[in-house]
């Protein structure tokens, strides 16, 4: 009895190793292509050091309508100041012999691995297939595609519009004798991870859309646990220092949370329903 046990479990470690294998082979390839394009990945994290971001156009812009609108105001908090200063170029510096190359190294890892998302997705999915409808390995497409395009969705989302929030906030304390000094490991270490972090976050819907067509998930499991959602957000989010990034993970974690509720409804509805109808039946 125990041997039959042990066989399936090694079948499922062999047929793990050899989709990681696959999901390795992939990466390292990506990676070799993102390396002629990392140059530039490092030129867009940088951005938000110029202060050539969105943030820099709105506040401008709301200073203008403040003038327009209230000039004491405006010349009582000196705003032409911010108006008319010019963009301040902060440089990354490093401190190590070969840490721009590992940094290089980092930013093609995490580049080549989005780009063979979908194989990655793929081999996840031919892991978990084998115990699976047929009907339900079907859905192999439109998992791939989904899993693939949110998690680009969820990159993107934190590069253009929170990363340059994070760092116009702490530029915000530069003063006279307090002087912002970026070591550039520090500076993409803490990029890529928070890339990785949003681009798992916006999977949830995705996940949530699976379990509730195989009928793992519904609303009614998740609609009342919103509470426990809020505290584990919290939670997951407390592990970043500052007050500012903690925000910034928490309210897209939780707003993941509150459309994966309504991805069970609209997906577990129907399942719901027909299953009333068969009850219904003498």
């Amino acid at each position: 009895m125990s041997d039959e046990k042990v066989l399936p479990f090694i079948e499922h470690l062999v047929e793990l190793r050899k989709r990681l294998i696959i999901i390795v082979v992939a990466v390292v390839i990506g990676m070799g292509i993102a390396w002629n394009f990392s140059g530039e990945i490092l030129n867009f994290i940088e951005k938000p050091l110029t202060g050539a971001t969105y943030l820099t156009s709105i506040k401008k812009r709301i200073y203008t309508e403040v003038k327009s609108r209230a000039p004491a105001l405006y010349t009582r908090y000196k705003l032409e100041q911010d108006v008319a200063a010019p963009e301040k170029k902060h440089l990354l510096n490093y401190s190590a012999p070969l840490e721009p190359f590992f940094i290089q190294c980092k930013i093609s890892m995490l580049a080549g691995f989005i780009l063979v998302l979908p194989i990655v997705f793929h081999q996840v999915w031919l892991f978990i297939a084998p115990g699976l409808t047929r009907k339900e390995r079907r859905m192999v497409v439109p998992f791939v595609t989904a899993a693939t395009f949110t998690f680009c969705v969820g990159a993107m989302f934190f590069l253009v519009i929170i990363w340059p929030v994070i760092i116009n906030f702490s530029l915000s304390y530069e003063a006279e004798g307090l002087q912002s000094w970026f070591n550039i490991s520090a500076y993409v270490n803490f990029c890529l991870r928070l890339i990785l972090v949003f681009g798992l976050i916006f999977e949830l819907p995705v996940l949530t859309l699976l379990l509730a067509r195989f009928g793992i998930v519904s609303y009614d499991l998740l609609a009342p646990k919103r509470k426990y959602a809020l505290l584990a957000s919290s939670i997951i989010a407390a592990f970043h220092a500052d007050l500012i990034t903690m925000f910034v993970i928490m309210l897209p974690l939780y707003l993941m949370y509150e459309i994966s509720v309504w991805v069970a409804l609209l997906f577990g509805k129907k399942k719901a329903a027909a299953s009333n109808e068969v009850a219904a039946v003498p």
